[in-house]
This record gives C-alpha cells, sequence and structure tokens, in this order.
C-alpha cells in the first residue's frame, strides 16, 4: 500500500483537509454525520485501498478541515468535495458516500456529472417525501452530545449495529470512540444536523433518474438510522443501478462486513 499522505485544499469559507491512502484508480469516500476520514473501518479502508487510490475527505468544520462556522447545507459540501476533486486534477474520479456522506454524492453527481465516474451509495437515502426515516427516538439519539464520551460512544454504537454487536464493539473499541467523541464540536454537529434535517425536507427528489453514472447500492438489513427501504427506493430511481443487501448489517455494516463489501466495491469499480 502506497504511504499515506496529509494536506488542506482551501474552499469557500473553509480549509478542507483529505488523506491519500492506497494505489489505482481514484475513489473519493465520503463518511457520514459527525464521522471523520479517520473513523473508517482500517479493514474496510485497508480492503479498498489494495486496488484503489483513496482520497479520504473530512467535511468542513470536522476532523483536519476547517469553516467559517456559517450554516451550511448538502449542496455545499457537494461544492467542497467537487472542489477536491478539481484541484487534485482529475478528470474524473468514482464516489463513495455512507449515509450523510451518500447525501453529498448523490449531490455531487447530479451538480457534476461529468466529473463522476462510479457511484457508491452505502447506508443512505434520497431524501425529501421519498425518504423513511428514522423513529423520532433514534434521531434523537444520535444528535444527543450529553454525557461523557464513554456515554456517547456507547449510545452512538447502539445505533450503529444490532446489540449484540454493538456491545462487543463497546467492549473492544470503546475508547477509541469516546476520545472521537470528545474531540467533536457541539457547534459541528449541530450545524451538520441541520444539513441533513434539510436534505429531508427536500433530497433530489425525481432528479435521481438523471443521474447516468453507474450506482452501487448496499445496506444492512438491520439498519435503525437509515430503514433499508430506502435502498429500495434508491435502485427503484437510478437507472441501471445494483442494490446489495447485507443480512443483519446495521448502519454501519462495513465494519461487520469488512471484506466482502471491499471486495464487492472493487469488483463494481473495476468493471469496464
Amino acid at each position: 500500500m502506497a504511504a499515506e499522505s496529509l494536506a488542506k485544499i482551501q474552499v469557500d469559507g473553509a480549509q478542507i483537509g483529505y488523506r491519500r491512502i492506497g494505489n489505482g484508480q481514484p475513489l473519493l469516500v465520503l463518511n457520514g454525520f459527525a464521522a471523520t476520514s479517520a473513523d473508517w473501518d482500517p479493514s474496510f479502508i485497508d480492503g479498498l485501498a489494495s486496488s484503489n487510490d483513496l482520497i479520504l475527505l473530512d467535511h468542513r468544520g470536522i476532523g483536519g478541515s476547517t469553516d467559517d462556522g456559517k450554516p451550511f447545507d448538502i449542496a455545499q459540501l457537494a461544492d467542497d468535495a467537487a472542489h477536491v476533486i478539481e484541484t487534485l486534477g482529475f478528470e474524473r474520479t468514482s464516489v463513495l458516500g455512507w449515509s450523510m456522506g451518500g447525501f453529498i454524492a448523490q449531490t455531487l453527481a447530479l451538480q457534476n456529472p461529468d466529473r463522476v465516474n462510479k457511484l457508491v451509495l452505502l447506508s443512505t437515502d434520497p431524501g425529501g417525501a421519498d425518504a423513511d426515516l428514522a423513529s423520532t427516538a433514534v434521531w434523537s439519539q444520535l444528535i444527543d452530545m450529553s454525557g461523557t464520551p464513554h456515554e456517547q460512544a456507547r449510545r452512538l454504537l447502539s445505533l450503529l449495529f444490532p446489540s449484540g454487536v454493538a456491545e462487543s464493539l463497546y467492549r473492544e473499541f470503546g475508547d477509541i470512540v469516546a476520545a472521537a467523541r470528545a474531540q467533536l464540536s457541539p457547534d459541528l454537529v449541530k450545524r451538520q444536523g441541520a444539513a441533513m434535517d434539510a436534505w429531508h425536507r427536500n433530497g433530489v427528489g425525481d432528479r435521481l433518474r438523471e443521474i447516468s453514472a453507474p450506482v452501487l447500492i448496499a445496506t444492512g438489513t438491520e439498519d435503525v438510522v437509515i430503514p433499508p427501504s430506502n435502498a429500495l427506493k434508491l435502485v427503484n430511481d437510478i437507472p441501471s443501478a445494483w442494490l446489495a443487501q447485507f443480512p443483519g448489517g446495521g448502519h454501519a455494516f462495513m465494519a461487520q462486513y469488512p471484506n466482502p463489501l471491499a471486495d464487492l466495491i472493487t469488483g463494481f469499480l473495476a468493471l469496464g
């Protein structure tokens, strides 16, 4: 694997931090709500990096990125991603987005179709009236930053994974997740939450049919954050999209199926 490099790119009102890992065709990787490029499951990233040049982005205001503290929406985050692609000199790149990152990836593919080669959407939804939303209780827990970092970590893992898996992961990685939670800015989390609220009011609607890039959609069947029914909506609305469902997978199912999912994505990206 190629050595990891760290850098920042200036965009409107922010500096976007990213790291590059791996060799092969470029793949822009967009993480989800309150998550950074360092929060991906290592086995999943290693699997992808064995055949792809990964550009792992931190959204404005989080991780290695900074911003001006102003409100933003999903379209702004997609503009940031497009600016990174352009600045790095890629004519086209494939894009992977998980959860909120999937909202950004869909918007990027619609706003900049000439920049997107293939699209991978994990645990995400189309937004607007067509999206099936999490329960009020789940959403409230997702944005809740009360309690100690370890209490936040346990609560988060209980949302991302089925109960038995969540407890096992907390025992193994609870300290790491807690340390990451301690670094989060409550204001940034609030602004990301507002961007997701706006997405679920508007989304991309009928424009999904305009996506011309080949698309792979994957979901865990036990996702309580973004119900797996959304994957069926996406595959029905995006021309020639593929769908993969992972039994017993939670919202962060890539940590339950790191190698099979990485192999599936790599195979999809390798197709002519």
